[in-house]
């Protein structure tokens, strides 16, 4: 993370104050004395230290009632073309924070952040005004699925994922997992697939607490939409959790129904690997059925944990569909490197083979880490 954490360094405050002195701002001593302390922490810390020295400025130039005063001027710095990229971070919790000091401002800065969204995103800033009013802010949000924009359609699927990398958590998105649902409704077939991916990346979201609201919405989109590719896209991409979770609903309604097949292997190019390294393997699927099947391929990885048990991730492959009596043969390579997102440890690993949701196979092998 540490070059992720230089997206907001010295030089971006430095530029943020003199853009928003420009715009007819005030000084900002306080936001200019952050640079000096930012050099140990994480973007989330910059973003916060930051956000804190701006509203204090701001309040010590325009009173506690400053949000009027804000958000004019964080709309004349949009006239200028270097207002953007990870500045823009803190400036939308800056906002967010103001508005929140006074319900009257609630709508405003709703539009305020579709406004600075395509200059960076107001996907994290919004959670706090979902938190607040859910329905309030879900009313005004429902607006922006037919905005000229594509940022701020998309700001409508990406702000209010259950599970946003980087955000804070919105309960009560996760306790009415149905009310972001029309959300995704207007917006799965949208012209850009930017926003397309969103909402897909949203329904795989909401499958990990409401499979079933998950499929139910799925399949009332494939019923309307017939032989829609986008919408057969977002649909793929949305069940993929589940898929993977071999979910029977969803196995369903992407036709990979039951089958009667033969499964052999995998045979391992070697029983230990060393890490950073990767394991090759093969297996062949022959369809013993009397008619063509099709197959979601995947491959599961039981991983050895600290303690010497183990946690399965399952893998995707590929989708393939065989004639009756047809032989495939299929090869993968696996890495293996740490990773901040995985640990991997020495000791006895598996891996085993998952078709429609069936496993077959259970192989071990070492990893020295």
């Amino acid at each position: 993370m540490g070059a992720m954490n230089e997206l907001i360094n010295a030089t971006t405050v430095d530029s943020l104050a003199r853009i928003l002195r420009t715009s007819d701002g005030p000084d900002f001593p306080q936001l200019l004395a952050t640079t000096a302390g930012l050099d140990p922490l994480s973007l989330r810390q910059r973003t916060d230290l930051t956000s804190a020295a701006m509203v204090r400025d701001l309040e010590a130039a325009y009173g506690p009632s400053a949000y009027p005063h804000v958000a004019a001027l964080f709309r004349r710095a949009l006239a200028q073309p270097d207002f953007t990229a990870w500045m823009i971070w803190p400036v939308t919790e800056t906002a967010v924070t103001l508005a929140l000091r006074d319900t009257e401002f609630f709508d405003d800065c709703l539009e305020l952040l579709a406004e600075l969204t395509g200059r960076l995103t107001a996907e994290f800033a919004i959670r706090r005004l979902l938190s607040a009013d859910l329905d309030r802010a879900l009313g005004v949000i429902q607006t922006w699925t037919s905005h000229p924009d594509e940022h701020v359609r998309r700001l409508a699927s990406e702000g209010t994922r259950p599970y946003l990398p980087w955000a804070v958590r919105v309960p009560e998105i996760t306790q009415r997992p149905e009310a972001t649902i029309p959300l995704l409704t207007a917006l799965h077939q949208d012209p850009s697939e930017y926003v397309r991916r969103s909402v897909a990346n949203h329904l795989n979201d909401l499958a990990r607490h409401a499979p079933e609201l998950v499929v139910s919405t799925a399949t009332s989109w494939r019923a309307a939409d017939g032989t829609s590719l986008a919408t057969a896209w977002v649909i793929r991409h949305g069940l993929r959790t589940l898929i993977k979770k071999a979910h029977p609903g969803a196995l369903t309604l992407q036709g990979f129904a039951p089958v009667n097949v033969q499964v052999t292997g995998p045979r391992l190019d070697s029983q230990n690997v060393q890490l950073p390294g990767e394991l090759s393997f093969e297996f062949e699927i022959v369809n013993d059925g009397d008619a063509e099947s099709r197959l979601a391929v995947d491959y599961v990885v039981h991983y050895a944990k600290a303690n010497g048990s183990q946690a399965a991730k399952v893998f995707k492959l590929t989708a393939a569909t065989l004639a009756p009596g047809e032989s495939r043969t299929f090869s993968k390579k696996h890495g293996f490197r740490q990773m901040t997102t995985r640990v991997h440890y020495s000791g006895t690993h598996a891996l085993e083979l998952q078709v429609n949701g069936v496993r077959h196979g259970w192989t071990e092998f070492h990893v020295q880490a």
